[in-house]
């Protein structure tokens, strides 16, 4: 029972300067209690200070209340090295005003990473970043000026004639995870959690690193109650438990529990109310003509959410959807809850699943699309001060042999008209989304030619591809005025197919289109 202690004295096994692993996805995994006890430590004492923290995905909800925004302090942290930014505006005001190193790595080679640390070996070597912005020829993935003078994490290398990527491996000091059950040799359970994410490589980085393991459960059990199958972090190498309150032990930020998440009953979802006909259901039902019901797809946060829901209204046969947390099957979820699934098949750990992706297992990849240049690059990680992060998109836009980028044409303040087959524009956006340069390249067309995938933009107004390199209009929507709704609303004019066609009209009735036929 030794290994049981308060949240406080726990994180005063944190020293300055020391590097930490925290666990979670967006609005799960996170141990929120121990976070909490970091915050209230260094506001009372000044310790810990000059933390490096390291984790996979931005645990937050957009405000400064919840999972690594309590981190967000000058002189707490130094070094900043996460994959997604997006829900922690904390840490988006330290890095924006300079006041710590900011490094945003692919989500999922932050997951392969703490296993490379764990072996002890130099890094992970993999082409994944190369001509974006985390290459070392562009930005190395530095987010600041403090970073720009800082030391490289990513460096270049030629191997056998061919250029790779090395994220370098360096020590973990603490990890803070958090799990369902630990009995009172501190072995963890992780039954009732929406995913195992990458929390055992993060213990096994920290221990071998000689190091502290620290992880939050909602309860202890006795010796022998746990099943040695289910045990996802065994207790040699656990240093310390903590009990969280209920409170800081949500499953999701959504939802308190819900067991259909954690695979522990399955639930009808028969009863999913349709999309209204709007702009962004215009977006996914084309968008959807383009599932193979045979594929093992990705479906990206934000637009590319709605897919599954038109599948779901056009009655098409299951697909096989996957998320980067390791989920396969079963009806993924959005908003805070994004990363669990409701009745999956099956749950891997977080790095097995990037293993997966980063050697092409993916079939299809739906992701959103925010900003577009003249030569088919995409960015979804920084506009100005604000910094999303690119998450797990690198990982999965390199690797998918096709590639469909989903949102509207124009942002901020856009309506439209639509119904009887016809689109109608009846006031523009303010924020024009085909530029000619992007502010920072989270894909690069130039590799994606290379390696011959198909890449497709789709808008509710015009669909283009990339076509033997070169970004084409191939498709506009009946009802729009091809040079004042499309070609005058984008700040370069993009090569046109010489067969430019309508989209279909279906897709813009209120009705289901009957794709399960077309299909």
């Amino acid at each position: 029972m030794a290994k049981i202690v308060s949240a406080e004295e726990a994180v005063s096994m944190i020293k300055d300067g020391d590097t930490v692993g925290i666990s979670g996805f967006i609005g799960m995994g996170h141990p929120q209690e121990l976070s909490i006890a970091v915050e209230n430590s260094f506001l009372n004492t000044g310790h810990p200070r000059d933390l490096t923290v390291m984790f996979s995905a931005g645990m937050g909800d957009g405000t400064d209340k919840l999972g690594a925004n309590h981190l967000g302090h000058e002189g707490l942290l130094k070094r900043i090295v996460v994959g997604h930014w997006g829900l922690i505006p904390t840490f988006q005001k330290l890095v924006f005003e300079n006041k710590v190193e900011g490094y945003n790595l692919p989500l999922g080679t932050i997951s392969l990473l703490f296993r490379e640390i764990a072996g002890h070996r130099p890094g992970v070597i993999t082409k994944i970043g190369l001509k974006t912005f985390v290459d070392p020829r562009l930005e190395g993935a530095k987010m600041n000026e403090k970073t720009r003078q800082a030391e490289d994490l990513v460096e270049l290398i030629e191997m056998d004639g061919e250029e790779w990527l090395r994220y370098k491996s360096f020590p973990v000091n603490v990890a803070l995870l958090r799990g369902t059950y630990a009995d009172e040799d501190g072995n963890v359970v992780m039954t009732q959690e929406a995913g195992t994410l990458d929390s055992l490589s993060i213990a096994q980085a920290a221990k071998n690193s000689g190091g502290k393991v620290i992880v939050q459960v909602k309860e202890i059990v006795q010796n022998g109650t746990l099943s040695a199958r289910d045990v996802k972090i065994p207790g040699i190498y656990v240093d310390a438990l903590v009990i969280g309150k209920p409170e800081n032990h949500w499953q999701t930020y959504s939802q308190e529990y819900n067991p259909s998440y954690s695979g522990e009953v399955r639930v009808p979802v028969d009863s999913i109310e349709p999309m209204p006909l709007n702009a962004r259901k215009v977006v996914c039902r084309r968008a959807a003509m383009e599932l193979d019901p045979n594929a093992i797809i990705n479906l990206g946060i934000g637009m590319p959410e709605g897919i599954a829901n038109v599948a779901n209204e056009e009655g098409l046969p299951g697909l096989k959807l996957t998320v980067e947390t390791g989920g396969i099957g079963g009806v993924p979820m959005s908003g805070t809850a994004f990363g669990a699934c409701t009745n999956p098949d099956a749950m891997i750990d977080q790095p097995y699943q990037f293993d997966f992706y980063d050697g092409g297992g993916l079939d299809q990849a739906f992701l959103g699309l925010a900003e577009c240049d003249r030569h088919g690059n995409i960015n979804v990680s920084r506009f100005g001060p604000k910094i999303a992060g690119c998450g797990g998109f690198i990982n999965i836009t390199q690797t998918a042999p096709v590639v469909v980028y989903c949102g509207t044409f124009t942002a901020k303040g856009l309506k439209e008209k639509i119904g009887n087959g016809q689109l109608e524009i009846l006031q523009e956006g303010q924020i024009k989304k085909f530029k000619n340069e992007v502010e920072q390249i989270t894909f690069a067309a130039e590799y994606a030619a290379q390696t011959g995938q198909k890449v497709l933009y789709i808008t509710e107004r015009a669909v283009f591809e990339l076509l033997d390199g070169v970004l084409t209009l191939t498709e506009i929507a009946p009802g729009v005025d091809l040079e004042k709704d499309v070609l005058g609303q984008m700040e370069f004019k993009p090569a046109i197919a010489s067969d430019l066609k309508l989209m279909d009209s279906r897709i813009f009735e209120d009705q289901p289109m009957g794709l399960k036929s077309d299909n």
